[in-house]
C-alpha cells in the first residue's frame, strides 16, 4: 500500500508539505538500512529543519537586495595587498554585528570595496542576521519617497533597526539638505546600537 496520497493532505494541513519531497528517498533509505521508526522520523525532521532554514536564508538574501552574489573566496587579496586580510576575516566572524560596531571601507574605485561589503553581508545573512544593502543613491531615494508618501518615520525606523546596514558608494555625489540631515540622523541613530558598513572613494580626511 502506498501511503503517500493519504499523507500529502495531512502534511499540508500541518504545514509540512516540504517533507513530501524528502519522504520517498528517506523511505527507501529506511527500508534499505533497516532504520528504526525514531531514526526515520529524526531524518525527516532534520530535512524539514534544513529546508526551512534554507528558505529563511533565501528570504534574508532577497530582502538584503545585494547587487550581486559576492564571497570572500572570490576576492583576490593579492590584487590589492593594502587590504588587511586578517581584519576582513575577523569581520567575517560577525562579532562586529553583535558588539555592534561601524566599519568604513575606503579607497579608490576598482579596489573591491563593494565586493568586500557584499561578501560580509552575505556571511551575515548566513549567520541569521537581517541585512540591507543600499547605494547612497538608493538610500536617499528611499527616504525621499517615504517623505513624499508620509511614511518617512516608518521607513527611517526600519533602516535604524536592521541588524546590518550597508551603504555603498557613500560620498559619490554631494549631499544637499535635507539629505545630509537624513543620513546624519540615520547613522547617529544606529551608532553603537546596530552595525553599519560604509564604502567610499573619499579619503579619511574628507
Amino acid at each position: 500500500m502506498n501511503p503517500m496520497p493519504e499523507l500529502a493532505p495531512m502534511l499540508k494541513q500541518l504545514r509540512l508539505s516540504g517533507l513530501l519531497e524528502a519522504l520517498p528517498a528517506r523511505n527507501r533509505q529506511a527500508i534499505e538500512e533497516h532504520l528504526s521508526y525514531t531514526d526515520f522520523l529524526a531524518l525527516l525532521i532534520q530535512d524539514e529543519i534544513a529546508r526551512r532554514e534554507q528558505k529563511r536564508l533565501s528570504q534574508r538574501v532577497r530582502r538584503a537586495n545585494f547587487r550581486s552574489h559576492k564571497t570572500l573566496e572570490q576576492f583576490d587579496f593579492a590584487f590589492n595587498p593594502g587590504i588587511n586580510r586578517a581584519l576582513i576575516q575577523e569581520l567575517a566572524t560577525g562579532q562586529f554585528i553583535t558588539e555592534p560596531a561601524s566599519v568604513l571601507i575606503a579607497g579608490p574605485s576598482g579596489t573591491g570595496k563593494s565586493h568586500l561589503a557584499q561578501a560580509l553581508g552575505q556571511i551575515a545573512a548566513c549567520q541569521g542576521q537581517d541585512v540591507r544593502f543600499m547605494t547612497q543613491t538608493q538610500l536617499l531615494g528611499a527616504l525621499n519617497e517615504a517623505r513624499a508618501t508620509g511614511t518617512f518615520q516608518r521607513r527611517f525606523q526600519a533602516l535604524s533597526r536592521v541588524a546590518l546596514l550597508i551603504i555603498d558608494d557613500f560620498g559619490l555625489k554631494p549631499l544637499r539638505s535635507p539629505q545630509d540631515e537624513d543620513v546624519h540622523d540615520l547613522i547617529s541613530e544606529r551608532y553603537e546600537q546596530r552595525a553599519t558598513i560604509v564604502t567610499s572613494n573619499l579619503d579619511f580626511s574628507e
